[in-house]
């Protein structure tokens, strides 16, 4: 069995529910990416900075950096790329994926935006849709492009046809097509863009945070949320808790997360739904606008058998143990935010501090349930931020998390290899509030 991981060390009480959601019973209707957001997205995540007159051959290339695997032979030939060719690699892998169909590639060559247009809807997975179109379909989505189905090869323009009609090519390029000019690196920007979106490789959150759908939508991927369980796992982390290897862990789905560019990201740790609620109109109510996606986990720590006897619920369950004390799993979420612009990112703590941290009981103008202790944190550095770290166990889709101190991470690594000498924890750092790497500590409680 093959185990990877990050590792945090994560303290009891903010250790989440990573949970299953079903499907929405409604679409969420977003406003389409504009190509500078594709752009950031593009350099941030694949290191892919479009040249201001790219080739064809290197628009192939940024293709293949999107695309998972590689060709499995080595030995194509092609009329006009030798295998020493730079872009030799990305050509075979898109020849032999079917993104490419003939073996004269004139790789150098200004990119023509019919080109990109191709190749972008083959990329994703739209090529069999496109031999569907009859003629009249097509001239009805050409005729956006002062085209005809007259003017392109069938299969041509098939794919322009469907690129047209599936936002691919959006409306603000068409004039792209007007001319002979090769295709800008805006366009190429918005295409690839379009094809890590079609390939599930784009953000994925449920909103923004101004959107008047978003609160239906935050309540229904909570409810339809669930502690979930995966045994294989389970018994590695919740042995490393009864030894006192960690204090608590999370689990969670990386199916569900954001995919946001960390630069504009923060990252928010709750249990009350109610709460969340409040928080988007907090942040409605300062003026501060971002993207959300609900990212459910499950939160597990030692539940001590002097408190009593636990009552159990759909998001509340125990196991008990040998001592007579119990690990208990409770449905909580990350709210994972990608603001506008760093100021805006910056400005979060503050409203948290001045409206959603609790510093005496029954303390007045917090938002309800506040914490003691919020935790929220960040990928990339903040002032007034401390790192702490993540140490990280994972098994196919799911993984397992506890946050730690710095200094902890090597001893939580060894006590891993105790409980299961295959098991690989990953550790990283990242920047976290204050507040919470107190409670770390153990310091400063309140």
């Amino acid at each position: 069995m093959a185990w990877k991981s990050k590792s945090k060390t994560i303290a009891a009480l903010t250790v989440a529910a990573s949970v299953a959601l079903l499907p929405l019973a409604q679409p969420i209707l977003a406003a389409a990416p504009t190509a500078k957001e594709y752009g950031t997205f593009l350099s941030a995540k694949y290191d892919i900075t479009v040249n201001e007159h790219a080739t064809k051959g290197q628009f192939i290339q940024y293709v293949a950096d999107l695309l998972p695997g590689e060709a499995t032979k080595t030995d194509y030939r092609f009329n006009d790329v030798e295998s020493s060719n730079e872009h030799y690699a990305a050509v075979a892998e898109l020849y032999e994926k079917g993104h490419l169909t003939g073996t004269t590639i004139q790789a150098d060559q200004q990119l023509q935006p019919w080109i990109a247009a191709i190749i972008a809807v083959r990329a994703a997975g739209l090529k069999e849709l496109a031999s569907t179109y009859t003629t009249e379909k097509i001239d009805a989505a050409l005729a956006n492009i002062n085209s005809t189905s007259s003017d392109w090869y069938k299969h041509v323009a098939q794919e322009l046809a469907v690129a047209i009609d599936n936002g691919i090519i959006p409306e603000q390029y068409y004039d792209e097509f007007d001319s002979n000019k090769p295709a800008s690196a805006e366009f190429v920007q918005y295409i690839l863009g379009e094809i890590t979106s079609y390939n599930g490789n784009y953000k994925n959150y449920i909103a923004n945070s101004t959107d008047a759908n978003l609160i239906s939508e935050l309540i229904a991927a909570y409810n339809t949320a669930d502690i979930i369980q995966v045994s294989e796992l389970q018994e590695i982390v919740d042995a490393a808790l009864e030894q006192n290897i960690i204090t608590g862990y999370n689990f969670k789905d990386a199916r569900f997360e954001a995919n946001f560019v960390d630069e504009y990201a923060l990252t928010y740790g709750h249990s009350d739904l109610t709460h969340a609620i409040q928080l988007i109109g907090l942040l409605r109510s300062e003026g501060l606008e971002a993207k959300v996606q609900l990212e459910p986990k499950t939160s597990a720590f030692l539940y001590l058998k002097e408190w009593g006897e636990p009552e159990q619920s759909e998001s509340f369950q125990v196991k008990q143990i040998a001592n007579g004390n119990y690990v208990a799993y409770s449905k909580e979420y990350d709210l994972s935010f990608e603001f506008n612009s760093i100021e805006d990112k910056e400005k979060f703590q503050k409203i948290i501090i001045d409206y959603a941290k609790k510093d005496a009981d029954d303390e007045p103008g917090l938002i309800i349930n506040s914490w003691w202790q919020p935790l929220y944190y960040s990928n990339t550095e903040l002032d007034e931020y401390v790192t702490i770290s993540n140490n990280k166990v994972t098994l196919g889709n799911y993984y397992a998390q506890t946050f730690s101190l710095n200094e902890q991470v090597e001893s939580i690594a060894a006590g891993f290899k105790e409980v299961n000498p295959e098991v690989e924890v990953e550790s990283y750092e990242f920047w976290a509030n204050i507040a919470f790497y107190n409670y770390l500590g153990g310091t400063d409680y309140k």
